[in-house]
């Protein structure tokens, strides 16, 4: 009876263990890209040829396969918003941003090819006129079994000083699906509860939610901002589906209310900055996003 009771318990035991095994994220280099799946299914894809103006992610999928970005063929507007990216205009007069300068990667280092969570480091090159680095983007990339990609940067200047112009057109962000979109029927919300594009557009806040209808499925996406930035970011959420944040702009998101504070950075000086995207179903639930948003600052410290 005893000798039952016993394997009764490891049995549980057992159970309880791979039954609830976590679900692994894998990263799988492939030609001029990496594929990201989460238990075995595409999340997303960083593409890197250097045959495109800058590297994106695309797509980005709920758990249920669903894109929750918009596709690249024949866009309505925007052909440069490319799935999720990280660009800038005004570095050195240079529209990154508009694609009138390219971002080259030169480098994906695989550094934990598997687990919760998975990481990589990509190294992109910011072109000038001649064809030189004007700046050098390093970025970490984590990426949870829960949808949380955590994108740590460090930007360092070239051979010469670095000037980030006042801007609203950047920097780190998405472009949602258009049935996901405000003028959709989408749904934006801030963590301080202000809600819809009047009221987020350009505001400071730790974290924004967007969520719509995608394939008849509610789906949500949030951008996290981190509190030890070298400054804090501003929210460039549009109710026809852009949606990033910017730590240059402080006058073009405040429409002239605050002056221009362009960003100066001394010839191989670095600056750090750390954003996340957590993709999710449902409603939004600031409790939920709340605790991603702690799991963020674990996960870039």
């Amino acid at each position: 009876m005893i000798r039952r009771l016993v394997a009764a318990v490891v049995l549980s035991l057992l159970l309880g263990r791979f039954g609830s095994a976590e679900p692994v994220v894998k990263l799988e280099p492939q030609s001029d890209a990496v594929l990201v799946s989460i238990d075995g299914h595409e999340f997303t894809t960083l593409r890197t040829a250097k045959s495109q103006p800058k590297p994106y992610f695309f797509p980005v999928r709920a758990a249920d396969g669903i894109s929750i970005v918009r596709p690249l063929e024949k866009p309505e507007d925007h052909p440069h918003h490319k799935g999720a990216w990280c660009s800038i205009d005004e570095v050195n007069g240079i529209k990154f941003w508009a694609e009138k300068g390219k971002i080259e990667n030169v480098k994906v280092e695989i550094l934990a090819a598997e687990g919760n969570p998975a990481r990589m480091r990509i190294t992109n090159h910011w072109l000038g006129d001649d064809g030189q680095p004007v700046l050098i983007e390093t970025a970490t990339v984590s990426v949870y079994a829960n949808r949380l990609l955590i994108y740590d940067l460090q930007f360092t200047a070239g051979k010469n000083p670095v000037t980030f112009g006042d801007t609203k057109e950047g920097m780190f962000g998405i472009r949602v699906a258009d049935t996901l979109r405000g003028k959709q029927g989408g749904r934006i919300q801030n963590a301080e509860g202000k809600k819809g594009e009047k009221e987020c557009w350009g505001q400071l806040s730790k974290w924004v939610d967007y969520v719509g209808t995608v394939e008849g499925q509610t789906k949500g996406v949030a951008l996290l901002d981190h509190p030890r930035n070298f400054r804090g970011s501003r929210f460039h959420v549009r109710d026809y589906g852009l949606f990033t944040l910017s730590p240059f702009g402080q006058n073009a998101y405040t429409n002239g209310s605050l002056p221009a504070d362009p960003f100066n950075l001394p010839a191989g000086q670095s600056a750090r900055l750390r954003y996340g995207l957590y993709v999710h179903d449902g409603e939004t639930d600031p409790a939920a996003i709340n605790r991603v948003h702690e799991q963020f600052l674990k996960g870039s410290e």
